[in-house]
């Protein structure tokens, strides 16, 4: 069937800090246009967009699609995962939207946690124990600093909801996004009631909760945007379950993406929450669960480091006995939002490669040690017979991502040829609802994970337990102003 014979499906990704969109020929999955456009994140003590920028970047990018995105049969929108939108009566933006990794909400976060019963009862009934990240915070923080705000709105959303909003006009979320949100009760997958009313939250400024498959409405007329009226639209999900299923992921496969934040996760048929609140329980996008944990500070803090160092990001050497953890915007894993970076061990013989290197080892060190706790082992034990490691995200090309990652893990490690895995995900969702397959075997006919595999490389276990021991020891002494209270 030629390109021109084709049914066309668009997906997107909203992300930090672009969107970008893929028109994909749903029987073969050929990415037949693509385009991409910035929006901004402002700087200082928090984290916030103008979702109206998110808007424009969508126009822009699907504008360099050209016909193709006209011709599309559906289209379904993935999303930055957390973020709270605040919508007034006319429908536009209250205020700019407070971003996942905006970590000022970290002490409502915590009283909410308290106020509950602790975080066994949260991870009992949402299936994760909220981080500063989770919506659920970030609106108590509204209520709190910004009342006025927080009284004009009349509709509370995520990134992606408000992006297939105004393409259908009708609130829908999904479960994979309703549940990293602290209000969406994953034992009995709808909102809970008890918690809205503790955070002062009226259900009714909640969208509906759309389900895997089903179709979240048709695109109304829109002259900014190429879409045909009527136009197929689903019901989107998290950037997370988006790569996941863009990846066409089994269960039991294990993830690590490498991006603004970094993640590592696999796809469950059971939900096991973690009352340590390490690993999140998130629900996933086609109806089973996708166990996740994330660092704030992955690929920014790295090239933040290689910069202030004057070197190029893949210019590591090796050696040296400097461990550099790379807490640049706080951390949410470990759970230290008022971290800051901290290098120790540095010698008059330390190299500057030496000190990039041992950033790029900080950040795979906690994701690692996060991975174990998402498969329920001590990833330390795993040996190079063991299955490969999916590398995807911004920095899963780069050499010394690669190799830090091989070298820490001992595991074989495998990087899927395809790009943009999550807006990817979203046009195997998109594709789905025109033959009735399920998304994740959309993508798997169209072999998104196919690449190649790096073979194991000894384990440098003198490397782990000398971040494990540094971490160790500087936990106690943050002091939750960002500073470490004495390390030497």
């Amino acid at each position: 069937m030629s390109v021109a014979d084709a049914p066309l499906v668009v997906g997107v990704d909203s992300s930090t800090q672009s969107t970008k969109a893929l028109v994909v020929d749903s029987s073969s999955g050929e990415v037949v246009a693509s385009g991409q456009a910035p929006h901004t994140v402002s700087g200082g003590a928090g984290r916030e967009s103008d979702p109206e920028q998110w808007w424009q970047a969508l126009a822009d990018a699907l504008a360099q699609c050209g016909d193709f995105a006209r011709r599309a049969a559906a289209v379904s929108v993935a999303g930055q995962q957390h973020g709270l939108v605040t919508l007034g009566a006319d429908g536009r933006p209250v205020r700019p939207a407070l971003l996942w990794n905006d970590v000022r909400p970290a002490a409502r976060t915590a009283d909410l946690v308290q106020r509950l019963g602790g975080p066994k009862a949260w991870a009992d009934r949402i299936g994760s124990v909220p981080a500063p990240a989770f919506t659920v915070g970030k609106w108590a923080w509204l209520r709190e600093h910004e009342p006025t705000a927080a009284a004009a709105t009349a509709a509370v959303r995520l990134p992606h909801d408000y992006l297939t909003e105004r393409l259908t006009g009708q609130g829908t979320t999904d479960r994979s996004d309703a549940s990293g949100t602290g209000w969406w009760a994953a034992s009995i997958e709808r909102y809970d009631e008890e918690i809205l009313a503790l955070a002062d939250l009226d259900p009714v400024l909640l969208p509906s909760v759309v389900g895997p498959g089903e179709v979240a409405g048709t695109v109304r007329e829109l002259p900014d945007l190429p879409f045909s009226k009527g136009t197929l639209v689903g019901p989107g999900m998290g950037d997370n379950a988006a790569a996941a299923l863009g990846l066409g992921l089994r269960p039991g496969t294990p993830v690590l993406s490498l991006g603004t934040s970094g993640t590592v996760y696999a796809v469950s048929e059971q939900l096991v929450p973690d009352p340590s609140g390490t690993v999140a329980g998130f629900a996933d996008a086609r109806g089973d669960w996708l166990p996740l944990a994330c660092t704030l500070n992955c690929t920014l803090a790295v090239d933040r480091i290689a910069a202030l160092l004057g070197r190029d990001r893949e210019a590591v050497e090796s050696g040296g006995s400097a461990v550099l953890l790379p807490f640049l915007d706080g951390e949410r894993t470990p759970n230290l939002p008022g971290a800051s970076g901290l290098l120790h061990g540095l010698r008059h013989e330390t190299t500057a490669g030496q000190l990039l290197q041992a950033a790029y080892d900080g950040a795979v060190f906690a994701l690692l040690r996060a991975l174990g706790l998402v498969l329920g082992q001590d990833e330390r034990t795993v040996d190079g017979s063991a299955s490969p490691l999916l590398l995807i995200g911004g920095g899963a090309r780069g050499t010394a991502w690669q190799q830090t990652v091989r070298r820490l893990s001992g595991r074989p490690v495998q990087v899927p040829r395809a790009q943009e895995l999550v807006a990817l995900g979203a046009a195997a969702q998109a594709a789905g609802l025109l033959t009735g397959e399920d998304a994740a075997a959309v993508a798997r006919r169209w072999g998104t994970s196919d690449g190649p595999v790096l073979e194991p490389t000894e384990r440098d276990d003198a490397a782990w337990e000398r971040i494990e021991g540094v971490l160790s020891d500087a936990v106690p002494l943050f002091d939750g102003s960002g500073s470490p209270g004495g390390t030497s």
